[in-house]
């Protein structure tokens, strides 16, 4: 935009004074009298025009120059002139002098030489107050905004008093309302046959969260069997969070049979009203589920918090979501030109396990076009796959040959994973026109949103039980002895031969595949070692060493089938005595730190290799850490179990 220019009266006296000396000089010709006393009259108003204007300028000079003085020669006299509480200190926070204003503020009487100024401003030093726009600073019962510059002297720092507008804003930052959902994770056991106090413990466990609502001043209202709403102030939920919500272990005094009662809560935090604050508590609800129970997740402006998750997920023994799940799985495919399954990068058995089942069911029963997507070279079930493919060589396919030969209408299904980092392949599940998650781990908070189906139970065993469940309802006769000790190969995998995280339909799941004709013996080879692997298996995990319960082992070089090796030799160091978790550490390639999780369940390794950017299950997970040494990640290892033993 073009500047406008803007005009003064200085021009025009000057125009006119020109114009009245060129008349005076025309004059001359006529009467030269005249033009004489014209021409004094004209020079006069010229000569008064630039006394004033110069006088004028003189003025507002004298008048910058007095500010810039006040402004950057501050003195003890000058300083009183300020109307608020001001000081003057050094380079080093030593105040200098001040005026009246700052000692009646602060109760003043003398302000002693050298005194700092770090009391007034709540220890902040010197260049910090300069780089900030201002400093919230308390002293005694009042609040000051403080506003700091450099002058001539030193610093001088400007406080003014808003201690009643900084009380408002906290007393509403106190009372702002949250809201929490919460839902009992076992409901159906309260009306169980087998214990016929169910309904006694139900109430009990009831009554213990009315107590923790009233304790703490919240309004708690059921809305139904087993579901609860409460709504607190900002105050109460800060505390419980210091707390790490101990309502957790209250709830868990109370068993049902032989299970303890546990509560799941989606608490959303700091929304304007109430209803926005709802939503957020219900989708914090859907991961503190997902990840198992027994939980409270907060949500604060996208970003999660949570606190729990110790015990066992409680196990669904009902199979009817299992159907439902089934019929929308049905519909899909059959609208389908073609179908592509992919699991998680490095696939193991039960990922593969879970893959061929649903290859089953999908080209034997509904005779579409389908493909596994997985890199056959650096996944940890290569046998399996090798087995496979004698059977069916056109049954893998890599990422690169499944993006080529994509169809217009695809179906992308993804089996045990639900992270977008950790897809075989991002490209395939992004162009895929509809996709489907089936997963057993615990929830993340970066899972693959947008899906037509999201089949997800952190209580089940492996994807392939899931997978397994599926087939009845999908395919009950389509599923070949090969095909079923693949998936039979991923439970025990997972499962680590039916010891941990087994529940009843894992072992109706292992019965089912052995009615399909499954051989353990040829399920027991694919577990089968080399010579090699068996040598550098024992070697890592004599190596080993304890920490808390833990023992943590280090791959100090790079070997082949490194993956297998260190998955291998932390299920063995769980062998040892009193050790609860082992991880073993060790290098992918030169940028690249693996470390393998494993647990009894007595600790949540879950929880562990999440804080380090990882995730997988209670008992079985995993992280990879970038551009570290072997011992800067175990060091990293060592503090994330630390702060989970806290």
């Amino acid at each position: 935009m073009k500047k406008k220019r803007v005009w003064t009266v200085l021009p025009v006296y000057l125009i006119f004074a020109g114009l009245m000396l060129a008349m005076s000089i025309g004059t001359y010709y006529y009467n030269r009298i005249l033009s004489f006393i014209e021409i004094g009259v004209s020079l006069a108003v010229l000569a008064v025009v630039l006394v004033l204007t110069l006088s004028f300028r003189k003025y507002i000079r004298d008048t910058v120059t007095n500010a810039l003085d006040i402004s950057y020669n501050i003195s003890e006299v000058s300083i009183d002139h300020i109307k608020l509480p001001a000081a003057v200190c050094g380079e080093y926070g030593e105040i200098l002098f001040c005026n009246e204003r700052f000692k009646k503020s602060f109760s003043v009487d003398d302000m002693p030489v050298n005194e700092r100024i770090s009391p007034y401003i709540s220890d902040y030093d010197i260049p910090y107050a300069l780089k900030v726009d201002s400093l919230d600073t308390e002293y005694g019962e009042r609040k000051y905004s403080v506003y700091a510059r450099r002058v001539a002297e030193g610093v001088l720092f400007l406080f003014i008093d808003n201690t009643y507008y900084k009380s408002i804003a906290d007393e509403y930052l106190r009372t702002r309302k949250s809201v929490a959902m919460i839902v009992f994770d076992n409901p159906e056991d309260f009306s169980s046959d087998y214990d016929p106090e169910g309904e006694t413990s139900r109430i009990n466990a009831e009554r213990l969260l009315y107590r923790w609502a009233e304790k703490n001043n919240s309004l708690l209202r059921k809305l139904s069997d087993g579901r609860f709403m409460a709504v607190f102030d900002e105050e109460v939920l800060t505390k419980q969070i210091d707390k790490k919500f101990k309502v957790l272990d209250r709830v868990r005094t109370v068993s049902v049979g032989s299970h303890p009662v546990t509560v799941s809560i989606g608490i959303g935090r700091g929304e304007k009203t109430l209803t926005e604050s709802s939503k957020q508590a219900k989708k914090a609800l859907d991961m503190a589920q997902g990840r198992g129970g027994d939980q409270v997740a907060v949500l604060y402006r996208g970003d999660y918090r949570f606190f729990g998750g110790v015990s066992k997920g409680i196990e669904k023994t009902s199979k009817v979501r299992t159907r439902l799940i089934a019929d929308s799985i049905k519909t899909a495919v059959e609208k389908a030109d073609a179908v592509l399954i992919m699991g998680h990068k490095n696939s193991d058995l039960d990922c593969i396990g879970a893959a061929t089942g649903l290859y089953a069911v999908i080209t034997k029963k509904f005779k579409k076009p389908c493909h596994i997507v997985t890199d056959a070279q650096r996944s940890m079930a290569k046998q399996m796959i090798d087995t496979l493919r004698k059977n069916n060589k056109d049954m893998f396919l890599s990422s690169e040959f499944a993006l080529l030969n994509m169809k217009e209408n695809t179906l992308c299904i993804i089996v045990d994973t639900h992270s977008p980092d950790f897809v075989e392949s991002d490209r395939i599940y992004r162009e895929a026109d509809e996709v489907i998650i089936i997963d057993h781990h615990r929830k993340m908070v970066n899972f693959i949103s947008g899906a037509s189906v999201f089949f997800h139970e952190p209580s089940a065993s492996s994807a392939s039980e899931l997978v397994t469940e599926l087939s009845e309802y999908l395919g009950d006769d389509v599923i070949s002895p090969l095909e079923a000790e693949a998936l039979l190969s991923g439970i025990m995998l997972d499962t680590k031969n039916f010891v941990v995280n087994v529940g009843v339909r894992t072992f109706e799941a292992a019965a089912y595949l052995r009615k399909k004709g499954a051989d353990t013996v040829e399920v027991r080879d694919v577990f089968s070692n080399s010579p090699e692997n068996y040598r550098d298996k024992s070697m890592l995990v004599s190596s080993a060493e304890l920490y808390h319960h833990c023992a943590v082992a280090v791959q100090t070089k790079l070997i082949e089938n490194s993956r297998i090796v260190c998955a291998q030799a932390a299920d063995d160091l769980l062998t040892i005595r009193d050790t609860y978790a082992s991880f073993v550490i060790s290098l992918i390639d030169a940028h690249t730190v693996n470390i393998s999780a494993r647990s009894f369940g007595k600790i949540n390794v879950q929880l562990i290799m999440e804080s380090l950017g990882g995730g997988g299950h209670q008992t079985m997970a995993a992280a990879q850490l970038k551009d570290v040494t072997l011992e800067e990640a175990k060091e990293k290892l060592y503090r994330a179990i630390d702060e989970f033993m806290k």
